[in-house]
């Protein structure tokens, strides 16, 4: 099987080695996506915006890879802080539409850059 890089200039570039995202066969798997504005490399101000960021992020990278959020089956979301849960599902819902794809949402010690919220998704490529 072979496997293409997929590279933005509208979401952050990688920080480190790996790529934005791959596509493998007709599947799209993104890197998690912090709520780093591209333009200036900074963090968003609170976890919403943080959200809103990540989102637009992974929208840019599967658009760039031939794909949509509409496309997407699966996504993963790290939160620095679950009492966060609720404002970020609030921001998730207003960027996907039934059927949602699958989530699994957890908790964790410590992201990138000190980040409140990272996500990152599978999709089908068109």
């Amino acid at each position: 099987m072979s496997k293409k890089q997929v590279a933005t200039k509208q979401a952050p570039g990688a920080i480190g080695p790996y790529s934005q995202a791959v596509i493998a066969g007709h599947w799209v798997y993104t890197s998690g996506q912090l709520g780093l504005d591209p333009a200036t490399g900074e963090l968003a101000e609170g976890v919403e915006a943080q959200a809103r960021q990540s989102l637009n992020n992974l929208k840019a990278i599967l658009e760039e890879a031939g794909a949509s959020l509409d496309q997407v089956v699966k996504t993963t979301v790290f939160l620095k802080d679950m009492n966060d849960f609720a404002a970020v599902n609030a921001v998730y819902s207003s960027f996907f539409s039934e059927p949602y794809p699958a989530r699994s949402a957890v908790e964790v010690a410590r992201l990138p850059k000190d980040g409140l919220v990272e996500i990152e998704a599978v999709a089908r490529a068109k």
